[in-house]
Parts: C-alpha cells; structure tokens; sequence
C-alpha cells in the first residue's frame, strides 16, 4: 500500500508551529527551570522564524518570540520592574555573521568602532539596585520590563555586595549574572547522588533554580556567584566614557567582574578573541557559550541606538554546541588490554561541535547507576574540546516505559569468561589469560624487567608474535622455535636466537616472579613473594582458598579475592599446567617463623627510584634475606631505602627519626 504524502506547510503554518515550540521551551527555561531542548537547537527554531517573517513581513506579530525578551515572570515571586528595560542580544554563529555586524555599525558609526569583548556566562540575569551606596532590591530579567523579585535570596550569594565603596551614585542598577562554578555543581550534585536525589542536568538549571526558592536558606546552600557586567539605572554620579572601563567602575565599586575581559581595535581582533575563548573554555571553573562583542565607546552606544529588542551596539558570538540531544540506542562494553570492562554507549548520530558523534563514554557502571542511564533513553551528550564525548544523563520525561537499569555483563563479551567485579571497586574485570583482548598486554607484561625479565619481547615483538597468531597466551612463549620467529618481518636468525636464550633462561626464574607475571591484579612482584613463600608451589596457592591468602601477613582480603578468582577460571589453570610442562620452576623455599638471614625481623619501606634495582627487585632481595617490606611508613619501620624523587614518605621517615638508606647500605646489609 503506497505511502500517503503529508503536503508541506505553508509559511504560516509553519510560523505558528515554530512559535508554540519556541514559547513552550522558553517557558520551561525562564520560568520553570526545566529545559526540554538545547540552546542550539533553541537558536535554530528562532532563527528559522526570523528568516520567515523577514521573507513574509506579513506574519510577523508584536507577540513573536522574535520580538520579545525572555518570558514572562513566574507567578510565585513579587514582580520586579526595570526602570531601564533588561534587552536581549541578536546572535552570530560564525565569522560571517560577525563581520556583517561590524559592517553594519560602521555605516551607521560613520567609521569603524572600537569592541569590548566579553565571555557570555551561562547563568541567570538579574539586575541588583543600589540607593546611596545600599543594596535595596534585586530581581530576574523576566521579559525585559517586568522580572522576578528574588531579593531575599540575592542576600545570600556573597558575590553581591550589601553596601558599596565610596564614591558611589545616588542610584545605580548593575546588571550581570548568576551562576554556579562547576566545582560547585559536582559538590552539590555528589551530595545528591548520596542522598538519593535526583541530579540537576547543568550548572545554570541548579543556578536558576536555586535563586527561585521560596526559602533563601536553600538559596544560600547552593553557593552561588555572581559578575557583574551592564548598566540599568544611574543618578548622580560620573559615568567613564568606555564599555572596558565602566567594567573596572563596576570593580571598584565593589562587584565582582570577569577577568577575561578584553579591549578590540577591530573586528579581526574580535574574531582572534573569540577563537582564543572556544579554546579555553573548559579551563574554566564556569560555563559559558559565548562571547558578548559591545562597542565599547558608550556615547556611540547610545547615538546607535536599538532595533526592536536588540541594541544595534551588541552581539552575542554563540559557541558551536558542546552538548546535543539524541537516543541511546545500546549499552555496549570493549575490554581494554587489561582486562577492564568499558562500557560505552551506541548513540542515533547527532552533530556535536561540527563532528557526527556515534559513539559516546559512559565511564563505569556505578556512573550510570548515579546517573541512572538505561538504553532507550533520550539523552544529553556533551563534547568539551576534543575529547570523546560523554552522556551527561538522559531526559527523563522521554524516558520508554521499558526502559530497564543496566547491569555490566556477568561474562566476558570477547571470550565469554566469567567476570570478577570486585564490590569495592567501579570495574569489572576478565581475568582469563587467553582473552584476545589482553593477549598482547598480558604478553608484554609476561616479559618484562620486573616479572619473567625476558630480554627482546618487548611492545613491539609482543605486537608481533600475537599479529602472527605465534601466541595466543603467554604460555606458547615456550612453543616458539628459531623457523617461527624467523618468518617475523625484521627477524634475522641471530636475533631469534636471542629471544630463545631469553625465554629459555626464564624457566629458572623462580614461583615469586611467575605469580607477579601472569597479571593477577593486585598482585606485583611484591605480594608474589609473600604468597611464594608462604605457600611453597602455584598448586598450594591455586589450591589455598580465600581464607587461607587472606590470612598471610600483607596479603589481606582484597588481594586473597582476587588470586582465588584467578586460579578458578579454567582457562587461567590450562595455563599454568602448560607452563609446567614447558618446565619452568614453580616452586619456592618456605617461609619459616624467625627464618636465618642478614635482614631476618627487619621492616622496610622502599620510595623513589634506585640507581640499578626496581622496586620489585628490590623487594625480592630483601625477602630472600629474611626482611619483610610494607607500603607505609610507620613507627615499627626499621629502615626506608630511597632513592630519587621520594616523596611524602621520606619526609615521614624523617619525621620519625627512622634509619633512611639508599641502594648501596642496602646491598651492605645484603652482604
């Protein structure tokens, strides 16, 4: 059956579509604090309506979201009129619309002006009134003329002064925003999650929402701020001639006032401020999502005048999107070299910053439990910079009926093994030592300095010999032969030979070294060999239980969790018996209570890095000779051995008056 084809609107219906959207998002901006679309997609209906009644001036109507400011005050303030209008700013979106401003107030100037460039806030505007040098009144934009009166909570932000310095008019209204750093807003949003309370969606929703309580208490526990950047009313007094100075008026006055504010002799200079700003937008401790471009000459200000809502004077240069709306198709999880479980999500493609995003971060498990994501969700993505984007949270008043929380799978979606996702800790994990997705780390850690020390298999012979299927676990190390390795591009014979003597020479290495080479986590070179000599053999590890490694000095409950998870997996124990076969030494001497040795009953702690020792190293020299070594420095330390850049417990160890050596009193006591 064919498809029924829907005719196009006309221009009025079009119109009237584009402003019942537009008046429905402005209210639930201005008014209630509750966005239901982004800013650029805001900017994008608007623009499309002024493009349509500039095309049909016949459609054009005094009560169009074009030729009005913001939206009418919420009911449930006293209203608060401006003496002065609060006016809005028309927009610019790219270099072009920047340069067709300036050639506009230059044919209106006469000649080309001088710009004061400032960063657009992302806050809530207000207007605070001064009457001889006292704070008497504050309130919202509202629609320009009639706004919100938010006195009471205005009292409790510390950034508005209660009195100003002298030298102050008769009456003065500073104009500028609220807003709430970013710092803040994690404070505040952190605290929520604890309590189980829904989290705010931006800095400027919990900005303007906070200044809207009913109980300036509240007001005051979300800390926020305030700049100060225009003039309303103004009696008795002397006004600078410059936009750039009435900012530093403003500043000795009292009020807090945006530092990154700059002078432009013209538009090229505007144009390199307004790059400079995109760029270090998110070093700030602030949102903002532009750049506000004046004339900065007030006099000319004031000759230029206004056209409809907007001063002919000003701009607002607006920042591509940083975040954008779109549905979250799918969970997914990678598993990184290392085992981790990443999950990430599968997006509806969406432009974002001039790029198609697809694909987007979703940091953890718990983060999207705190967030409370679940796929079919209508999402906030956001893409700061360069860096990959990330799901800020979902809208939840689109949220399917069907939607269901996410759990992270209870298997290994590469290799299907079990996952180990430790209660304490945010990651899941694959312990298997044959995943393909660890097979190269796993391989590279297998040969390096501070486990199996095997010379020549580095990242990039790892690399190799896993590209080639030559190892698929670390196990078929000992399979290789001088006609495998060969066949790998840059391998002469005498190099393989090499790398043969190297593998072979690591089967004497010892139980200590293989335990810290498989890649248990948790365990390094250190943890091995307190489970080596505690145990004899990697049957009696593997076999030992939780109880029983946890019960070993330094080991502990955390570590004992994760050796048991690792020898229950078969594939880890396949491992291990090929590794036996291959004859390596899986064996060690047992401890013993009191055991003989230079260093028996001594405590050390090793910091910094050693002239010839790595710390794993280090570590097995001073268990062999009967020590033991610990992570802390403390009062029952014998001796701290440090070597370069040593930190925190150096200073310590100096504190406490402890015995501080370096390597070479470490290898005399050795001896």
């Amino acid at each position: 059956m064919a498809k029924t084809v829907q005719p196009a609107p006309s221009p009025e219906e079009r119109a009237q579509s584009l402003r019942a959207q537009l008046e429905e998002a402005s209210r639930n901006y201005h008014v209630l604090d509750a966005p239901t679309i982004t800013d650029a997609e805001y900017d994008a209906l608007l623009r499309e309506l002024v493009d349509l009644e500039a095309a049909f001036p016949e459609l054009a109507t005094p009560d169009s979201p074009t030729q009005r400011v913001g939206a009418a005050p919420s009911s449930d303030f006293p209203p608060y009129r401006h003496d002065v209008p609060m006016l809005s700013l028309a927009n610019a979106f790219d270099e072009a619309d920047l340069r067709a401003f300036d050639a506009r107030v230059t044919k209106l100037a006469g000649s080309a002006p001088g710009y004061c460039c400032e960063l657009k806030i992302d806050g809530l505007a207000i207007s605070l009134r001064y009457e001889r040098g006292r704070f008497v009144s504050g309130g919202t934009r509202g629609d320009g003329s009639v706004g919100e009166d938010v006195t009471p909570n205005l009292l409790t932000i510390k950034d508005v002064p209660r009195t100003l310095e002298s030298g102050a008019p008769a009456t003065i209204e500073v104009r500028g925003e609220v807003y709430l750093s970013r710092s803040e807003f994690a404070a505040i949003n952190q605290a929520r999650h604890e309590a189980g309370k829904p989290l705010f969606a931006n800095p400027r929703n919990a900005a303007a929402g906070g200044l809207r309580q009913k109980d300036p208490r509240l007001t005051a526990e979300r800390r926020l701020a305030f700049f100060g950047y225009a003039l309303g009313a103004f009696e008795d007094g002397d006004l600078p001639a410059t936009q750039f100075d009435l900012l530093h008026y403003f500043k000795r006055l009292g009020f807090p006032v945006n530092p990154n504010v700059s002078r432009a002799p013209g538009i090229d200079a505007v144009l390199e401020y307004c790059r400079g700003a995109e760029e270090r937008r998110d070093a700030l401790d602030y949102e903002i999502d532009g750049v506000v471009i004046k004339v900065d000459d007030l006099a000319l200000q004031q000759k230029l005048g206004y056209s409809g809502k907007d001063p002919r004077w000003a701009i607002a240069f607006k920042f591509r999107a940083q975040e954008a709306r779109t549905k979250l198709q799918a969970i997914e999880v990678n598993v990184s070299r290392a085992g981790k479980l990443n999950p990430y999500a599968v997006l509806e493609p969406v432009q974002l910053g001039g790029v198609t995003v697809k694909m987007a971060t979703l940091h953890n498990e718990a983060d999207i439990h705190r967030k409370d994501i679940r796929a079919g969700d209508t999402v906030v993505v956001r893409r700061a910079g360069d860096v990959i984007p990330y799901v800020v949270g979902p809208v939840l008043e689109l949220r399917p009926p069907d939607a269901v929380p996410y759990a992270i799978p209870e298997h290994c979606p590469v290799c299907g093994s079990e996952v180990d996702h430790p209660p304490d800790d945010v990651f899941a994990y694959c312990t298997n030592v044959r995943c393909p997705a660890q097979v190269r780390e796993r391989l590279r850690h297998f040969c390096s300095r501070g486990a199996m020390d095997i010379e020549g298999v580095g990242d990039v012979l790892a690399g190799a010999l896993v590209d080639h299927a030559l190892c698929r676990d670390v196990a078929e190390l000992y399979d290789l032969t001088l006609e495998t390795l060969s066949t790998l591009p840059r391998m002469g014979e005498k190099s393989a030979q090499n790398v043969l003597d190297a593998i072979e020479g690591s089967k004497s290495r010892g139980l200590a070294r293989v335990l810290a080479a498989l890649g248990i986590r948790y365990v390094g070179g250190q943890n091995a060999a307190l489970l080596a000599g505690a145990f004899g053999t990697i049957d009696a590890v593997a076999e030992a239980g939780r109880d029983r490694l946890a019960a070993v000095a330094g080991i502990g409950p955390q570590i004992a969790e994760s050796v048991a998870f690792f020898f229950a997996q078969p594939p880890n124990v396949d491992v291990v018996e090929r590794l036996k076969a291959h004859g390596l030494d899986l064996s060690a001497p047992l401890d013993a209570e009191g055991a003989p040795g230079p260093l028996g009953g001594k405590t050390f702690v090793l910091t910094g890095t050693l002239p010839s020792l790595t710390r794993e190293e280090a570590s097995e020299l001073i268990l062999a000779a009967g020590g033991k070594v610990t992570k802390s420095v403390s009062k029952n330390t014998d001796y701290v051995v440090a070597g370069d850049e040593a930190g925190s417990k150096l200073a310590k160890a100096e504190q406490l008056g402890l015995a501080i050596i370096d390597e070479a009193a470490l290898r005399a006591l050795l001896a």
